[in-house]
């Protein structure tokens, strides 16, 4: 997936993303921490990306990118071959009807005040304007997806598991057939029961639709499960990449091997 290809969905091109600081003095400069240092890769149709790193990594910063909830410093997020922070805003609302997101948490990201179907149907009245009945038919169709009942559609998030309320999240990405899903951190709030049914699920859901997946993770172990392929961020900067497999078996870069040393039952990792 390196390299930048003329098929690919999604093309991330030398991004990097700066944010100010506060002054520590008056008439000192502005001090700038830098989130990512010249990101770069490619992402094809159908497949799936595992962005994997600790807190401070700078894989969060790449989503909201890649989301279009902020610009780059420098270098260029392409979905379809167009440059995100180059649309006017009709533009990108049109855009990102192709692509959508899943939250780390599944309750956090509903508003308890409102019914399933207020909130799954959210983005296909903002991006589509689809009347009323449409949006219940819509709705209900990607509850059935996910494994829940239209009649679900009238109830509020407390009434559901956890592992129901990210279906119902995943739902709500789907509405719009997006072609493109970032997920960040989508099951790491989870019990680990949960974990697998979640994951299962989002593997259905690309092989019935064809989503694209760029999945965020901390979690080496989870990545393995759901990616054809992992990108590997340190400091803001890629250090390792490849297959899962080939990582998990034979990791090169140390701060990997750090990595996979703190999933359960692996242990060490030798260099």
């Amino acid at each position: 997936m390196s390299g930048m290809t003329e098929a690919a969905l999604l093309e991330v091109h030398e991004v990097q993303q700066r944010y100010p600081l506060p002054r520590e003095h008056l008439f000192g400069p502005r001090p700038v921490v830098q989130a990512l240092a010249g990101v770069s890769f490619t992402l094809q149709r159908g497949k799936s990306l595992g962005i994997v790193g600790e807190s401070g990594s700078g894989k969060s910063t790449l989503a909201r990118l890649v989301m279009a909830l902020e610009h780059p410093s420098a270098g260029r997020v392409c979905f379809e071959g167009q440059d995100l922070a180059s649309l006017d805003a009709a533009a990108l609302r049109r855009a990102r009807a192709g692509f959508q997101m899943v939250f780390q948490d599944p309750y956090g990201s509903l508003d308890p005040r409102r019914k399933v179907l207020q909130t799954v149907a959210e983005p296909l009245a903002v991006l589509h304007g689809a009347g009323r009945a449409e949006q219940r038919e819509r709705a209900a169709e990607a509850l059935d997806a996910v494994g829940l009942r239209p009649a679900d559609l009238d109830k509020y998030p407390h009434e559901f598991s956890g592992g129901q309320r990210q279906r119902i999240a995943i739902a709500r990405a789907l509405i719009t057939r997006p072609q493109l899903i970032v997920a960040d951190e989508p099951v790491s709030a989870l019990d680990v029961s949960v974990q697998a049914q979640v994951l299962n699920l989002m593997q259905d859901l690309q092989d019935r639709f064809g989503v694209t997946y760029l999945f965020i993770s901390h979690d080496l172990a989870v990545v393995d499960l759901v990616c054809d392929e992992v990108i590997v961020l340190q400091h803001g900067r890629i250090v390792e990449q490849g297959a899962p497999a080939r990582l998990f078996h034979a990791p090169q870069h140390p701060y990997t091997q750090r990595l996979l040393a703190a999933v359960p039952g692996r242990g060490a990792v030798a260099p």
